[in-house]
């Protein structure tokens, strides 16, 4: 008789957010599993986003912040980086749910008959799903501890079947789950206190769900004070070690390292009723210290159009891309000062308005979508490489950073991509003739290139030599190729495309040897989905590297440091 298989026993711990949104439950959460990995668990993260979108992947970045892909090509929230940088693990789309997912889940199983003809109610059908897929993620990262946040605020109506889920699993594991608030206490002004009341509020639309948080994580500019901690322990039904301040931060990856000095990995473990475990947070603490000890300071252009909202710079839009600019920045102990530029800025191709890349010692073209500011971009693209300023273009950056040689070392006048000209007379860029047969058919879904791919580099390039190795595997988000009857007449004229899909039918990177150029390169996928703060991407490092390099040249007497 064969063996049964019995599942692990997992434990449950919810992050809600209190008062307003973009409080920072994604880097709590992500710093609350990097604790608990410390003390030897195996830690696994799950994103539970309101919306009714059944993925992020059509979401404005603006309006939502950057869409993450991860490798088996599900396109998600933001925090899905975060949670995969602090844990070091690689997550799937059984980590990441929307309300609009959940419905269609459900629904369709009612219409295949999967509910054997039973009247589908919201309550218990839509929370079930939600707590089948939680364990479903559980089971497959074969996890101690799931993490497991929910969007929004307390107190929404967006949210409000997910926090019932969460009250289910309250009444099926008492001593195996655990609710965490995190809650933001605003200051009128650095001469007044921080407000309680709002926490307070939170707390009791919690309560009106039937949920009470365990651990309050106590969002502010400052510490919080003794004063402060009782209020809210007194007013909230919680003890005031279970009230835990967070301060802002110089550095995102400082956020575990303070949880730890008020012992919440600790406070977490007694609450799951779990022995205390030994912590091992060394290579962490090493990390966020480097970046307190850099001093000099490397200049870092990016340059796109994903920055404005209202009257505002909305960084998030590349947050991975600005991640991992720092865990390199670290490798090399600098210290990076990143600055935005509206691609807009260059569109006129004017040499006044051109010279003031000069300042940078390193330019960024992430990814986009689009004809908006295209202009601006190649213009930029070739004053970095005809002045030998080191360029890293991303998706995007690389497919018009071929056009810019195409146009301008080929004179190949009016090259472009289809995407911004569909009748250019040289459409280096192109959509390939299998996706426009799938456009034509209206299946627009099936023409993106998404998730991971395979590649192979050609040896003694910048990118082997990165990597230091030939095959390697990256992300894609695109939909755009160099199109392939290019390639032959590209790689004459002197652009390397050091890296191709196996069949080398995809161009996958391309670059200008070193002989030519400092650092001159390009990658249709996106690296900086797979950087990590311990792992900082290869292509990253030496990017940064050459932007190191051209700061010390041009300064010697000044030292890198030098404004």
């Amino acid at each position: 008789m064969a063996a049964t298989k019995t599942k692990k026993h997992h434990k449950y711990v919810f992050i809600v957010g209190g008062v307003m949104s973009g409080v920072g439950k994604g880097v709590a959460s992500s710093s609350i599993g990097k604790i608990l990995q410390s003390r030897g668990l195996e830690v696994t993260s799950v994103k539970i986003d309101p919306y009714v979108n059944v993925d992020a992947g059509t979401m404005n970045p603006t309006e939502h912040g950057e869409v993450f892909v991860l490798d088996d090509g599900t396109e998600c929230d933001q925090d899905m980086g975060n949670y995969e940088r602090f844990l070091n693990r690689d997550l799937s789309g059984r980590n990441y749910m929307t309300t609009g997912s959940i419905y269609k889940t459900v629904i369709e199983r009612e219409r295949s008959m999967g509910y054997g003809g039973r009247s589908v109610s919201v309550v218990p059908y839509i929370p079930m799903e939600v707590m089948d897929r939680i364990d479903k993620a559980a089971e497959l990262a074969k996890a101690d501890v799931i993490m497991v946040e929910v969007g929004g605020t307390a107190g929404e109506y967006e949210n409000i079947l997910f926090l019932e889920a969460i009250r289910i699993a309250k009444i099926k594991h008492p001593k195996d789950t655990l609710l965490i608030l995190v809650s933001h206490l605003p200051i009128m002004s650095d001469d007044n206190e921080l407000k309680t009341k709002p926490t307070q509020h939170a707390v009791r639309a919690l309560n009106s769900t039937g949920l009470q948080p365990d651990i309050i994580l106590a969002r502010a500019k400052y510490p919080l004070d003794e004063k402060r901690k009782e209020k809210i322990a007194f007013n909230c039904n919680v003890r005031e070690e279970d009230v835990i301040s967070a301060p802002d931060v110089s550095s995102l990856y400082d956020i575990p390292v303070n949880f730890e000095k008020d012992n919440l990995g600790n406070l977490i473990l007694e609450k799951l009723s779990m022995r205390p475990r030994a912590k091992d947070m060394k290579d962490w603490r090493a990390f966020a210290q480097r970046i307190h000890d850099a001093k000099d300071v490397v200049h870092i252009g990016i340059v796109g159009k994903y920055f404005s909202s209202g009257k505002f710079i909305l960084a998030d839009s590349y947050l991975s891309v600005i991640e991992s600019i720092k865990h390199s920045a670290a490798f090399w102990g600098v210290r990076p000062e990143i600055k935005w530029l509206d691609s807009g800025e260059f569109e006129s191709g004017k040499a006044e308005d051109l010279k003031k890349l000069e300042e940078f010692d390193g330019i960024i073209v992430p990814g986009g979508f689009g004809s908006r500011g295209v202009e601006g971009k190649l213009a930029a693209i070739r004053y970095c490489r005809e002045n030998k300023i080191p360029y890293f273009g991303l998706c995007y950056g690389m497919q018009l950073a071929t056009v810019e040689f195409a146009r301008n070392v080929l004179k190949m006048k009016g090259a472009n991509t289809t995407e911004v000209d569909p009748r250019t007379k040289y459409p280096i860029i192109d959509i390939l003739p299998e996706q426009k047969k799938l456009m034509a058919e209206s299946r627009y879904g099936a023409t993106m290139r998404l998730g991971a791919y395979p590649a192979v580099l050609k040896k003694g390039t910048t990118a082997e030599r990165a990597y230091g190795r030939t095959k390697i595997s990256e992300r894609h988000r695109h939909r755009y190729e160099v199109n392939p009857i290019y390639v032959k007449r590209l790689e004459k004229g002197g652009l390397v495309f050091s890296g191709a899909s196996p069949s080398r039918r995809l161009m996958e990177v391309a670059e200008l040897p070193r002989s030519i150029h400092p650092f001159f390169l390009g990658t249709q996928f996106h690296p900086e989905l797979k950087s990590r703060p311990l792992a900082p991407h290869p292509l990253f490092r030496e990017f940064m590297k050459a932007a190191k390099t051209r700061r010390e040249a041009l300064h010697p007497d000044l030292g890198a440091s030098a404004a």
